[in-house]
């Protein structure tokens, strides 16, 4: 068949088929009205100049011919905080708009709400409204707008004090001078927006209280982010910090929870005290510390994609009534590192992407007492000297997860009155890590140790039955338990 016999063809059945494709016949039944997958949209409580995340719902046409929706608009107009986009197109009103017999299309709605003058949450409403055949409907658009301390690119070169009036965002970094301080009072909230730092060369207060704790986290409100990890970079405490004090503070889904270090050659080891605090979800390690000194109680650091902590190139550590317990959950990442890491080198990138490894640091002191190391991993305690050297460390009273195969503790005179492989059965996983009631770890620990500590992270007693418990939590009877 010829070229011109084809074309013939096509043209004949092409002409077929528009003459027997029929013209649209649209509703026009006043009474005829669109169909909604929701009537309310709502958004979570985002910050003020903060844009929220993209939200939708969908619209119907529920009759059997195509319905004209005559007109789309923001009640608000544009001076609305809220913005739409119909079916892919932007903009504050639509005309005109078709949908197909039994079809739908999507809106998709955000926001950006002004700064609203006030400490408090407050409500913000808008509406989409749908004219179709002189009929009326529309969805309702609320969203919970909250002010913030907007802290970008800032130096603080004097001494300085955050309240707990409202949140505190930090954009890209904050930075604390040599001969400043940064005080967090009771009750304070930091954000950080995605790869932001607190950076530390002077000296970090935060002082919350069991009432009142300090909280650190991402500036993604949305109940979906409430344990994503990797959502802002980290606190840094360089090698010129000092006097850095954390105490009831939460610490949660950034990349790093705390690093803290000085370069070897630099003769300085920055210092913190922290207690009574958590640090979870992070996607990196909890605390990554590097020649640096570290004094620790009633901490819980759990659920990183690296070591809950990691103890490099030596230093001066001691944790007392801690719980290191990592179940990184295996979608995100395979977590390699154990829980608890302490090495005599560390291994860096110079400037043109060459490995380095630093070897020759010492650890003055590396102490683990009443404490829990465990997870998901077969080896969650990794003791590894470059030069294979003995390092100075201490576990005493202690739950562990070490692999004798790979370090034969019960020959290792530097462990004592350990419990190992035995699952210390937390009830709170992937946050708290409290005891239940046939935990191994329950009376498990030294007296001696737990006087300077009498109360565990949740103001419980530790003095009061046999002997405290390892951990940050002792473990309370309940009435049932009691009864039993």
């Amino acid at each position: 068949m010829g070229f011109h016999r084809i074309f013939l063809l096509f043209t004949l059945v092409g002409s077929l088929f528009f003459a027997c494709h029929p013209e649209r016949s649209f509703e026009e039944d006043p009474e005829a009205s669109l169909s909604f997958n929701l009537d309310t949209l709502y958004f979570d409580t985002v910050f003020t100049t903060i844009g929220t995340a993209t939200e939708a719902f969908r619209v119907f046409n529920p009759h059997k011919q195509f319905l004209k929706i005559d007109e789309i608009s923001l009640a608000g107009g544009a001076s609305s905080v809220f913005r739409i986009n119909v079916d892919g197109s932007p903009g504050l009103h639509f005309t005109d708009v078709e949908i197909a017999p039994g079809d739908s299309m999507y809106v998709f709605v955000e926001a950006t709400l002004d700064p609203n003058g006030s400490d408090e949450i407050l409500r913000i409403q808008d509406s989409v409204v749908f004219q179709t055949n002189g009929n009326l409907q529309d969805i309702d658009l609320v969203a919970w707008g909250q002010d913030v301390h907007i802290i970008q690119d800032s130096v603080f070169d004097e001494h300085t004090t955050w309240i707990a009036d409202k949140p505190y965002l930090i954009l890209n970094y904050a930075f604390v001078d040599s001969m400043s301080s940064l005080t967090l009072d009771p009750g304070v909230k930091v954000h950080l927006h995605r790869d932001a730092v607190l950076y530390v060369d002077g000296s970090l207060h935060m002082n919350g209280t069991m009432e009142e704790p300090v909280w650190v986290g991402g500036d993604r409100l949305e109940k979906f982010y409430e344990d994503v990890p990797g959502q802002w970079r980290f606190i840094y405490l360089s090698g010129l910090s000092h006097d850095n004090r954390i105490t009831y503070t939460e610490i949660r889904n950034g990349t790093m929870g705390l690093l803290i270090s000085a370069p070897p050659e630099s003769g300085k080891m920055p210092d913190l005290e922290i207690s009574n605090s958590m640090i979870n979800h992070m996607s990196s390690n909890g605390i990554y510390a590097l020649n640096a000194k570290i004094t620790g109680s009633n901490l819980v650091i759990g659920n990183c994609g690296g070591s809950c902590t990691a103890l490099n190139f030596g230093g001066d550590y001691q944790f007392t009534h801690c719980t290191f317990a990592n179940y990184w959950p295996s979608g995100y990442s395979n977590r390699q590192l154990p829980a608890l890491l302490l090495t005599d080198y560390f291994a860096n990138y110079d400037e043109e992407g060459n490995l380095e490894i630093f070897t020759g640091g010492e650890f003055e002191r590396a102490e683990i007492l009443n404490s829990i190391i465990y997870g998901s991993n077969r080896m969650e305690l990794i003791i590894d000297s470059y030069e294979d050297l003995q390092l100075n460390y201490r576990f005493d009273h202690c739950l562990t997860k070490i692999d004798e195969s790979e370090h034969d503790y019960t020959s290792d005179p530097l462990f004592t009155h350990i419990i190992n492989n035995e699952d210390p059965l937390f009830v709170a996983v992937p946050d708290t890590f409290e005891l239940d009631s046939l935990s191994p770890a329950i009376d498990a620990g030294l007296p001696a140790y737990a006087i300077d500590f009498p109360f565990d992270l949740n103001g419980n007693s530790r003095l009061d039955d046999e002997a405290p418990d390892l951990g940050a939590y002792e473990w309370i009877p309940s009435t049932s338990d009691e009864s039993r």
